[in-house]
């Protein structure tokens, strides 16, 4: 029989949890380190901002705690993740971050030769006052010069509530990666710390007329200071491929993923999580499923009260194109529970890239296949080139293969799915 005082004390409990985070709040330090930045916000643009014109020097201040999404089918949802604290003072990063993290995590965009200032603050977790999970930002894939910067927490640490930690990378290798949470991974990547996350070749900032092989390069910014030299502006390229066979127009970071509604319920109830169990019957494109994937604004999500609604998901998954521009799709997989395979029927794609590596052999030989579906496990990532020449205007879909994953949990013809409309 259950005991009548058990609410009483449970919520004397919470109070005094809630207390408790509020003090450790009080005394928390926030400190962002990047060079150059006069106030500490990670936004080296200030007036009172001095960075140095002989580095590439970029930062970016993130937060971890959580908060909430909601699915195609109206179902709001909660969830951990990250969210982007960059431009905001220190002092008031935890306060003003909690309960606004965000899904999928803020896309990291960086070039080769970055040296990049990471600053992760955890503002722990308003809806889990019980919870004191550490976390940490684990950039999968990248070669490492220093494991203490890794994430793992057999080799690294963990970031306490209150607390922030600045990662440093000496960006040395262009590619398609992803990042996540490597604490309680399993729970975490569930819960929905996982982040899109890429890095651009020097061979964009080559200057203008340079030849690769039969392809003659523009860079109408040229700059031979790398600060000053836009790599967004003239020819793009998604590896040092040296003969401009990897070169496109327009990119789109996708994410495949899914979750169990299930394990999320369990994770907000405070009751036992189904590891066991775990079916992710919401798949989804950057955090949203079909029709979704296609409005371009931002999802305002609707958690309980007292929590106040925010844009929980910024990032759609629409593809556009203008004949004959090439798109590059940025595609990776950081579910815990499937293979996924996604088909476009109508498009051929051509695969150049494969976690992180051109597909060429070690003779020099280009091993780019043409394809109208791919399989990615968790952990992978893939480079696809869509060249829209000789295309009849229209739209067209990029899905799922499995049809069952076309659903948005018990509602039919959704998921994993989008569209590529091209003018």
């Amino acid at each position: 029989m259950r005991n009548r005082s058990e609410p009483r004390y449970m919520a004397i409990l919470v109070a005094a949890l809630l207390l408790l985070q509020m003090a450790v709040a009080a005394h928390a330090a926030v400190h962002v380190q990047c060079p150059g930045d006069g106030n500490g916000d990670a936004d080296l643009l200030d007036p009172e901002d001095t960075p140095d014109p002989n580095r590439q020097v970029r930062c970016m201040h993130l937060a971890a705690g959580d908060g909430y999404t909601i699915m195609a089918d109206g179902k709001s949802q909660y969830i951990f993740g990250f969210a982007d604290a960059t431009g905001m003072a220190p002092e008031d990063a935890i306060n003003n971050m909690q309960m606004k993290m965000v899904f999928p995590a803020p896309t990291i965009a960086v070039d080769e030769g970055d040296e990049f200032y990471l600053t992760l603050t955890n503002v722990g977790m308003v809806n889990r006052p019980d919870l004191f999970d550490p976390h940490s930002v684990h950039w999968h894939g990248f070669p490492q010069a220093a494991s203490v910067f890794d994430g793992l927490p057999e080799s690294s640490f963990g970031i306490n509530m209150m607390s922030s930690l600045t990662y440093y990378y000496n960006v040395v290798e262009p590619g398609t990666f992803m990042y996540h949470c490597h604490i309680e991974a399993v729970e975490h990547m569930q819960m929905g710390m996982l982040g899109n996350l890429y890095v651009r070749p020097a061979q964009n900032r080559l200057p203008g007329g340079t030849m690769l092989g039969s392809h003659r390069h523009a860079n109408p910014d040229y700059n031979l200071n790398p600060s000053l030299d836009d790599p967004l502006v003239g020819h793009k390229y998604v590896y040092n491929d040296g003969d401009g066979s990897t070169r496109y127009d327009v990119e789109y970071p996708i994410m495949m993923g899914g979750f169990d509604p299930a394990f999320h319920d369990a994770s907000e109830e405070t009751q036992p999580l189904p590891f066991a169990e775990m079916k992710d019957n919401y798949t989804t494109l950057n955090g949203r499923g079909y029709p979704d994937t296609v409005i371009e604004a931002a999802l305002v999500n609707n958690p309980p009260a007292p929590y106040e609604a925010y844009n929980g998901q910024p990032m759609n998954a629409l593809i556009k194109a203008t004949r004959p521009q090439k798109i590059l799709l940025r595609l990776i997989n950081l579910n815990i529970t499937h293979f996924w395979t996604l088909q476009s029927l109508s498009l051929p794609m051509t695969v150049v890239g494969i976690d992180s590596k051109l597909l060429r052999s070690a003779t020099g030989e280009n091993l780019y296949y043409k394809t109208n579906s791919v399989t990615l496990g968790g952990g992978q990532a893939m480079d696809i080139i869509i060249d829209t020449r000789g295309v009849p205007p229209g739209t067209y879909f990029l899905h799922a293969a499995d049809m069952y994953l076309l659903s948005n949990d018990k509602q039919d013809f959704g998921g994993m799915m989008t569209e590529i409309r091209i003018e």
